[in-house]
């Protein structure tokens, strides 16, 4: 399956002097073993995952800096070799809260969910399920309301909610509601100002209980804990007291046991090992770092960087690049390693970024082993951690094997690997910089944006970059294309997207569904906020 590119290695090999190449056969050797030896570990259940934020995150954290420190690398965290950043995933259900109806209480999510925007309050009553009085607490049925299709649920149910305040409700809960109990708890996720007064929502089987009871005796209470959890970044770096630094690097977290909802197979609970997604990248970063640490090119400093939270939307590279230990107008480029491990010579290997310079092209070809099919995408965005880099106007590159039958499944594991394929993509990334070494700074360009992957289907582009990490209300808009509709109409970055045409936008998913609504030629309007102000543009795809 992959003797194209061992043949082409040995190939190479054979221009090398015979005592050279018997040292190249040994270092490739020890790189090899290396390699497995990472993988291996980082990938092993012991680690469980790898969860942004768990003991495992902090033992592959605690091991990916006893080996920058092993190559010879200086912290570059705030403590150590770690950077730690925040991961405020909103609301939870606090203990506190509860909910009893004729006597019986109730179990938290699976039977009942408080609404992010409820006060945190309590209030009983005995309530007739068709009569709404003063003073009391209300029973909606969620069948009775007419409200139009392209409307935020949440919002259908916050406007409901604030009516009824406003009609003296002490308290409202809502049945008959056509959404999951996950769907609903999602919203909690969400930012919302909090009403006068306490709102629940419950599941099916309660809501029979509403329909079919003439009185229901409720007593509710509703209490907020807040979800945090605190994501680490691992920092070596290599100086060699040049003016520029090249950034090297790879996202180490996974998915734990499928804790975060983002697997392929929500139904397995098993430890989801990560092998190819990312210790195939950690582990060619730490073996780059010994490398390079021997390689003296003295013209670059080198930071290598082992990200968390990328599975959760580049929270950890995004914090490094807003928080970054050297200044970023010094960075000559930064390379992304992430998933490496499964090159398939049929397939080839996939390489982005090529357009974030006018060196790219050239460099990439020059590095590339002969009979070795390459993959080129232009654009400096997409779902790694080069994004955050490439919109602070620094060139990248992103280096990925492809995706396949085992990607975010409990099947990723180290046997899995092609350790030779690893190598090559190794080797590759070590040529460029040995090239670059001798040039002058790399020139930077904007590219086109690539969308994030979504389940509608669009033929239209807003021309924004949208901020992977936001966790509030709408889109928050992190880059505008220039000549792009956003562009004209004067769309801005930190602008935040609340409504495209009659759609409402509350998250990326309901973004990226709305453009699915429009084709090349049509008009509609933008609706943001532009801090505490609300404004609306014009828009032509």
């Amino acid at each position: 399956m992959h003797t194209t590119v061992k043949h082409t290695i040995w190939l190479l090999a054979l221009t090398l002097p015979s005592a050279q190449l018997t040292a190249q056969k040994k270092a490739d050797r020890k790189t090899l073993g290396n390699l497995q030896a990472h993988i291996t570990y980082l990938a092993s259940d012991k680690l469980e995952g790898r969860l942004t934020g768990s003991p495992g995150e902090q033992l592959a954290a605690g091991y990916i800096s006893a080996q920058m420190k092993q190559a010879g690398l200086a912290p570059k965290g705030e403590n150590g070799y770690l950077q730690t950043f925040p991961v405020n995933e909103g609301k939870t259900i606090a203990p506190a809260s509860s909910l009893t109806i004729n006597n019986n209480a109730l179990t938290p999510i699976e039977q009942y969910i408080p609404l992010p925007f409820s006060a945190e309050k309590s209030a009983k009553g005995e309530v007739m399920p068709a009569v709404n009085e003063p003073d009391n607490i209300w029973l909606l049925n969620v069948k009775d309301f007419e409200a139009d299709p392209h409307t935020d649920p949440l919002e259908v149910y916050k406007q409901a909610a604030a009516e009824a305040a406003k009609a003296g409700a002490t308290g409202v809960v809502f049945y008959n509601g056509p959404e999951s109990a996950a769907d609903v708890h999602k919203w909690l996720s969400r930012e919302s100002t909090p009403l006068t007064i306490p709102v629940m929502w419950v599941t099916d089987g309660i809501s029979k209980t509403m329909e079919n009871a003439e009185e229901v005796k409720v007593s509710m209470n509703v209490a907020f804990g807040t979800s945090k959890r605190t994501g680490t970044n691992v920092i070596g770096f290599l100086d060699n007291k040049a003016p520029a630094t090249i950034i090297i690097g790879a996202h180490f977290d996974h998915l734990g046991k499928g804790e975060d909802h983002n697997s392929l197979s929500p139904n397995d609970k098993s430890i989801y090992n990560g092998a190819d997604d990312n210790a195939s990248g950690t582990a060619a970063l730490i073996e780059l770092a010994r490398m390079l640490k021997s390689a003296h090119f003295n013209k670059y400093n080198f930071l290598f960087t082992a990200f968390s939270g990328e599975e959760l939307g580049l929270f950890g590279s995004k914090y490094l690049a807003d928080h970054s230990p050297i200044d970023l107008g010094t960075v000559d480029y930064m390379i992304n390693m992430d998933m490496i491990g499964r090159l398939d010579t049929s397939k080839g290997l996939q390489i982005g970024g090529i357009g974030t310079s006018p060196a790219w092209p050239e460099l990439v070809k020059s590095v590339t082993p002969a009979g070795l099919k390459l993959t080129l995408d232009s654009s400096g965005t997409g779902p790694s951690d080069h994004t955050s880099f490439y919109l602070k106007n620094v060139p990248v590159l992103f280096f990925f094997t492809g995706s396949h039958a085992d990607y975010h499944k409990s099947s990723d594991d180290a046997d899995r690997i092609n350790y030779n394929g690893e190598m090559v993509v190794l080797k590759m990334v070590y040529d460029i910089v040995e090239k670059t070494n001798g040039m002058t700074k790399l020139a930077f360009t904007k590219t086109k944006d690539k969308q994030m992957g979504t389940s509608a289907r669009f033929s239209v582009t807003l021309g924004i970059m949208p901020d992977y990490t936001w966790q509030k209300n709408g889109v928050h808009v992190d880059a505008v294309t220039e000549g792009k509709p956003a562009y004209k109409a004067g769309l801005a970055v930190n602008d935040i997207i609340i409504r495209l045409g009659e759609h409402p936008v509350t998250n990326l998913e309901a973004y990226m569904q709305a453009l699915a609504s429009f084709k090349k030629g049509d008009k509609t309007t933008v609706l943001v906020m532009r801090g505490a102000q609300e404004k609306k543009f014009n828009i032509q795809f």
